[in-house]
């Protein structure tokens, strides 16, 4: 077993506990409140005796669903921590004041109130484990071509750049590029050709900026710069761009 498949399945095991002890501590705090409200006047009313702690708790479902559309978005939503803060700290305090003694209404041992506060507070601190997990999971980049093809990117710029400048120490004026010549070809001629290296540089770029290479991307980027490509320069093309990307990508997330 890999590492990242052992950190997998670790993640998984996490998560599920979470979301067990989440929703078992939610339905533990919403029946005590249900039995407070039927303590407090609700009592003849079974249906209105279960609704009332929803009036509460449903802050706390909103809130965290609002949380939890806000950490897969990267952003922090005050308005969503508000919520949860308000209806977790007042399902906590009305547990707590609902606590009833074993040994009568007015025995009330210490315990008593440690019994009706877990189950909320529970539920509050697992949505807040399963909360960090989402961030880092969100955190994390995607793919492992990002350093390899801003690498591959950064190296096709240089190569473009150095290929522009004259000679040093010489005053003539640099040669018109070649991939220019397409522009004294006669109306309804065929655009000049290219030489291999060119093209590689065309596709090197092209491929950079679509963070992947395929013949159709490095066909049409020849094709926007004013050029003809055969199927079997095609081909040659691409025999040297997928090496590159190939080693780029596996030698990129090592580096720094």
């Amino acid at each position: 077993m890999t590492k990242q498949t052992a950190e997998q399945y670790a993640l998984v095991a996490a998560g599920t506990v979470i979301v067990v002890l989440t929703a078992g501590g939610f339905w533990l705090s919403y029946a005590h409140l249900a039995e407070v409200a039927g303590q407090h006047g609700l009592k003849s009313s079974p249906v209105r005796q279960w609704a009332w702690p929803a009036t509460l708790d449903a802050f706390i479902v909103a809130g965290e669903l609002l949380m939890l559309r806000a950490g897969l978005r990267r952003l922090t939503d005050g308005w969503a921590i508000a919520l949860t803060a308000t209806g977790s700290v007042g399902s906590i305090a009305l547990n707590v004041a609902g606590a009833s003694g074993a040994g009568g209404p007015e025995a009330k041992p210490l315990l008593d109130y440690v019994v009706a506060a877990v189950p909320p507070t529970a539920a509050l601190l697992a949505f807040g484990v399963l909360m960090r997990q989402i961030h880092q999971l969100v955190d994390q980049p995607i793919g492992r071509m990002g350093p390899a093809l801003d690498e591959a990117r950064g190296t096709a710029t240089d190569a473009a750049v150095h290929a522009a400048e004259p000679p040093a120490g010489s005053s003539a004026q640099p040669p018109e590029p070649q991939l220019r010549e397409s522009d004294s070809t006669p109306r309804g001629g065929r655009p000049a050709g290219a030489t291999v290296e060119e093209l590689v540089e065309i596709g090197r770029i092209a491929a950079a900026e679509q963070g992947k290479v395929t013949r159709a991307i490095v066909r049409n980027a020849v094709r926007d710069k004013g050029l003809t490509v055969s199927g079997e320069r095609l081909t040659e093309v691409m025999d040297v761009l997928r090496p590159e990307l190939e080693a780029a990508a596996d030698t990129g997330p090592d580096r720094g």
